[in-house]
């Protein structure tokens, strides 16, 4: 009777890790839709709440007229900033010789002092004339981006709708105790809003911010490049550096100097300091989410799940020291040896 309960069980265990491995691999290509349907969740379930036992909607009404804010307040902006900024790289022409003949000078006066050939026009003519490219390799993207779009809205209608059955499932299957249940719901909750909140919050401001440098040190396309930096405050460590410092030089290789003295200070100075600045604020506001944890999540987290890493990189680095603190409370906490 005990063999074949084991048996029953572990064969029970080997196809439900089967046919979940086998899903979740077929699922990769709408990971992003569906992690952006749960994010949106932890951020309308409250207003569902509202509508439903406060107001008396219909849940299926009240599903409709919440993809409806979705769609008019996240969806269509992100869609239509995606779409430009990939129209706009993918139009781009670049004169290679405009840059290269005073790159080139510059080049010829390190390697008269110093013996040392620093790079190749050739080489620097390939590095300018892949940035078309890349503005063709992310049109190509956009069909991915809207499949994704569709699933984050499709899914995210029955979440709404079944939400509260949804959450009560998953507390009763989590293996920890009632106290502790809570506290990775709570963490889950605290580290998806504030980083769905705070992380665009963050982008916009500090895009906007470094929009008006560009314009005052007339910057070439700056609306371009203030989308970019805005994307660019996701990415770990070098962050906005890596939109406006290649800007700063590529000004001064065309003798404009002055300017790229003007930019790279206002970039130092503001853009820098106003990232410290906001991420502090967020971090007291939100989630108080240690610094090493947000960029290794971040970087986990852009690899694993693409763009919504940004969101579920930290919070997978969180669960993971809350588990492991859960492990040594519940079972080593008593531990006198």
């Amino acid at each position: 009777m005990e063999f074949k309960y084991q048996y029953r069980k572990y064969s029970l265990i080997a196809m439900l890790l089967i046919t979940g491995i086998a899903i979740f691999t077929e699922s990769i290509p709408y990971l992003g839709g569906l992690l952006g349907a749960m994010t949106i969740y932890i951020l309308l379930r409250k207003q569902m709440s509202f509508l439903v036992e406060k107001k008396k909607f219909r849940k299926s009404w009240a599903a409709i007229l919440l993809l409806i804010e979705t769609i008019l307040f996240f969806l269509i902006p992100l869609s239509v900033i995606v779409i430009l900024l990939v129209g706009k790289i993918s139009s781009m022409e670049i004169d290679a010789q405009f840059i290269i003949d005073p790159a080139q000078r510059i080049v010829d006066f390190i390697k008269e002092k110093t013996g040392y050939n620093l790079f190749e026009v050739k080489n620097m003519s390939s590095v300018v004339s892949l940035i078309p490219r890349i503005g063709q390799y992310l049109m190509n993207g956009i069909s991915s981006f809207a499949i994704n779009i569709f699933v984050l809205i499709f899914v995210l209608f029955f979440m709404l709708i079944g939400g509260k059955k949804m959450e009560q499932y998953i507390y009763e299957i989590l293996p920890f105790s009632n106290e502790n249940k809570k506290e990775v719901l709570r963490e889950t909750n605290l580290i998806v809003t504030s980083n769905a909140i705070g992380i665009p919050l963050l982008a916009i401001i500090q895009g906007g911010i470094a929009l008006v440098g560009y314009y005052i040190f007339d910057a070439p396309a700056p609306w371009l490049l203030g989308i970019l930096t805005a994307f660019a405050t996701i990415i770990p460590m070098v962050g906005t550096t890596i939109v406006w410092l290649p800007v700063v030089v590529y000004m001064a290789l065309t003798g404009n100097w002055t300017n790229a003295i003007g930019l790279m200070i206002f970039a130092v100075l503001i853009i820098t300091q106003v990232d410290n600045l906001i991420r502090f604020i967020l971090q007291k506001k939100m989630a108080d989410t240690h610094p090493l944890i947000t960029i290794f999540g971040v970087v986990i987290g852009l690899t694993l799940f693409g763009f919504m890493g940004v969101i579920f990189g930290p919070l997978l680095l969180s669960m993971f020291i809350l588990l492991f603190n859960i492990f040594k409370k519940e079972y080593l906490g008593n531990n006198n040896d």
